[in-house]
Formats: C-alpha cells, structure tokens, sequence
C-alpha cells in the first residue's frame, strides 16, 4: 500500500521517516484518520523524496501541532513545496465537485516548507540525540534518497549499537538522466518498499522500441496518444527520451503537448538542480542544446491554453496527469478520447489498486469518469521500464549490504500480493529473516 509514514521512539525521543498520503482503493478514510501518536511530541522527520505518498500529509502533522525540522535533500525540499501546493489546490478543486474533504490550507504548506532543513548526500548529523543519520542518493527521483539510521547502544533492546536502513523508493536500472542507486554500506534491518516485488521490468531497449512501436501506430492512423504521467521524475524521462528520438528523426513530427503545470514547473526544478542528474549522451550536442525540450514540444500552463489543445483535430501527444488517472487534467482528455478506436493510452507508471488507471491497464471494458460511464475503445499499452522503481531483481540485488550481517528485512509500500510474492523470491538469496508488518503493528529493537 501506499502511504509511507514510520515511527521510530526511543527512551527519550520520537522521530519519523516520511509522512505520505494514502492513495488507492480504500484510502480515502485513512486520509481524514488521526495520526496514532500526537504529532506535536515528534522531535524530527526525514524525508525520503517528494513523492505525494511520502510528503504529502508533512501539512497535516504541522496542522495537529508538529514544529520539529525536517530533513530532506535541497531538491526533495523545493520538489515537496510544489507538489503540496499543486495537491492543496486539487483539494480545494475536488471539494467544490465532489464534496471531498481539504486536508490542510495553503498556511499548513507554508509552515511545513519552514520546518524543512536541508542535507546534503553523505553529510551525517543528529536529529536527536543517540540517533545518527545519513541520506544516500537511492535513483528514484531527483534528490530522492534512502536512509541510513545508527541508533546508539543505549537505545537498543541488547544494548548494541544497530544500522537501520529504510529504502524509501529504490530508482530503476539504467534510466538516463539519474545517477545509479548508491549500495548499502551496512544495515543490521533493512526496511525495502516492494512496489514492483512480483515483476521484472523491460530492458532498456525494450523500453525504447515499445515506446516508438506504440507512436507510429496511434499517430499513422491519426490519432492522439494520451500519456498519464506522474508530474515528477516519469515526465522527465520521457521528454528526454522524446527530445533524443525527435533529433534523431526516429519518430513521426507531430504535436506534442506537456498539459501538466505541476510538471512543467518541476521540470524547471530538474533545469535548476541539473548537478544532482547524470545524462546518458551529450545534452549539449541536441540541436536546442536542452536535455528537455524539442521544436514540437507545447507546454501548456494555463487552463485556456489546454482547452485549445483540442482545437487540433490531427494526430498528436498528449502528456499529463495526473499519472494514476486519478485527477488532473488527463480525466479531460480521457473523456474526450477514450472511446475513439483510433487514440492511444500508453501507461508509464505503477497503477495502485483502485484507481482509475488501474482499471483502464487491467483492460476493463467499461469505467467511470467523474459522474460518467465510458466504453474503453483506445488501445491500452503499457510499458514497465519507464516506472522509477526497482523491479523485483534490482531490489534483490540491492538487499545486499557491502558490510555486516543483515539480520531482518521489512517488506513494506506495496500491494498486499507484492509483498507476498516477492518474500519468498528475496528468501532464495538471503539469510535474514523476511516479514510483510501489518499496518501499525510495533517492533522492538
């Protein structure tokens, strides 16, 4: 499941990693859930990357009372600001349409974006006494990172001194515009996210064939091609993989429309913070010399401009979000072109149970659309190896600290059959003792 939030007390001080919003079938009510501790007496957070299902309820414990620091990369920090805002604006959207509830105001951000401290890779510190902690780049987005925790031999059940790593969300395998995922130096437990625990992605190539085989057959029969994607780090990496293919001439020159402010403005943010990515070619050698733009790319920032994107009847590429078809702009142009036989919906991302995404990649002939009842008539692709997780072999691989015997790994932040089936696959390769914890439930250390 979604949702990512940990609590870890010792004998004098509470801290979390993450604080995420529920996403999925079922969710909703856990959303509105008080915390299951008082969140003005945590002493400090880290934060893992800017992900909606890692940040996204940092505002609601600011709200009930929380005034620790937390602790993020400098690109998680500007990252997690945006994308609060974008989601408290969704949330204000979504109440006047459906009666949903607003979690936090704009205030709640504000405060929660004050609270944030910036760390830099490598650079250990403190956050409470007894506990020493550093972040690791872990691949899966810009300034993303996995964590290690020491937590000091007085604070420990045997009165030894343990290494605590929680992955956050490992990165994929060769993506092109991020640097590999950093190894485990030492961890006695690790806690592993399992998001893609039961599948293996495609290569590379695969990725890149896929891709092009899905545009010259939406776009030779002249239609439009829709591509939900999560505004952050999947939007990125297709537009650079565009940007190649459009120079390279391996791809038909049709419009191609970024209708997604979110983003549109984080890709200025990957521009900004471009020292944190790592390119696979010469980014200098693209005849507009920008790693992610190209001559028939229009982004469109405001609603007008958006709504003239159907002004063009011709074939083209839309690119929005939100990435699970859960809101956003995309729910338009779904509802526009979902029952045309001649569009395209090619899915780049993890789907979660229950949502509209999950439905339309599981080929279901009929879905709902806000208030309206839709037969599923575009072709429906997908392609794995643009997710920003690890398949289930890298997350094998990586288990694996360099140092020290590993004694329990917590399977966590997946579907239940996930878990369940990447278990036994992870125990083929291990020693330590593989667990799937249920929500809430306590370990002692």
């Amino acid at each position: 499941m979604t949702g990512s939030c940990y609590f870890i007390e010792t004998k004098t001080h509470k801290l979390l990693i993450d604080c995420g919003m529920y996403q999925g079938e079922g969710k909703a009510e856990r959303q509105v859930e008080d915390f299951n501790f008082d969140p003005a007496k945590i002493d400090a957070v880290i934060l893992t990357h800017a992900h909606y299902d890692h940040c996204g309820r940092l505002p609601v414990l600011a709200q009930k009372g929380f005034r620790g620091k937390i602790f993020c990369t400098p690109p998680t920090k500007a990252l997690s600001h945006l994308i609060l805002k974008d989601s408290q604006h969704v949330m204000v959207e979504n109440n006047h349409k459906k009666d949903t509830p607003i979690l936090f105001t704009t205030d709640d951000v504000e405060m929660t974006d004050e609270l944030m401290h910036v760390m830099n890779y490598h650079t250990e510190f403190e956050p409470v006494p007894g506990i020493k902690v550093m972040l690791h780049d872990v691949g899966h987005i810009l300034g993303s990172a996995f964590v290690s925790l020491i937590v000091a031999a007085q604070h420990t059940k045997d009165g030894e001194k343990k290494t605590f790593v929680f992955s956050g969300d490992v990165g994929n395998d060769n993506v092109p515009i991020l640097p590999d995922t950093e190894l485990i130096e030492r961890a006695d437990v690790i806690v592993l996210e399992s998001t893609y625990g039961n599948r293996e992605h495609e290569t590379a190539e695969v990725k890149i064939d896929k891709l092009k085989t899905m545009i010259d057959r939406v776009i030779g029969r002249g239609g439009t091609l829709i591509i939900p994607a999560f505004s952050i780090e999947r939007t990125q990496e297709l537009l650079y993989e565009l940007d190649r293919l459009t120079d390279a001439g391996e791809i038909p020159s049709v419009p191609i429309y970024l209708d997604s402010p979110m983003a549109i403005r984080a890709t200025e943010m990957y521009q900004h913070f471009s020292n944190y990515l790592r390119f696979d070619r010469n980014i200098f050698s693209s005849p507009d010399k920008d790693f992610f733009s190209f001559p028939n790319l229009h982004v469109t920032l405001s609603v007008d401009d958006s709504k003239r994107i159907n002004d063009n009847s011709q074939a083209k590429i839309i690119i929005a979000g939100s990435g699970m078809m859960t809101g956003g702009r995309v729910m338009h142009h779904l509802q526009r072109y979902i029952e045309d036989p001649k569009a395209g919906i090619l899915i780049i991302g993890y789907q979660a149970e229950g949502t509209l995404g999950r439905r339309i990649f599981n080929k279901e002939p009929k879905v709902r659309i806000y208030r309206d009842q839709y037969e599923v008539k575009a072709e429906v692709a997908a392609i794995g190896g643009f997710s920003a997780h690890a398949d289930r072999v890298k997350l094998r691989k990586w288990a694996k600290p360099k140092q020290g015997s590993l004694s329990e790994i917590y399977l966590v932040h997946g579907d239940e059959e996930a878990k369940e089936a990447f278990k036994p696959y992870l125990e083929q390769e291990t020693d330590a003792k593989v667990l799937i914890p249920q929500f809430w439930q306590q370990f002692e250390f």
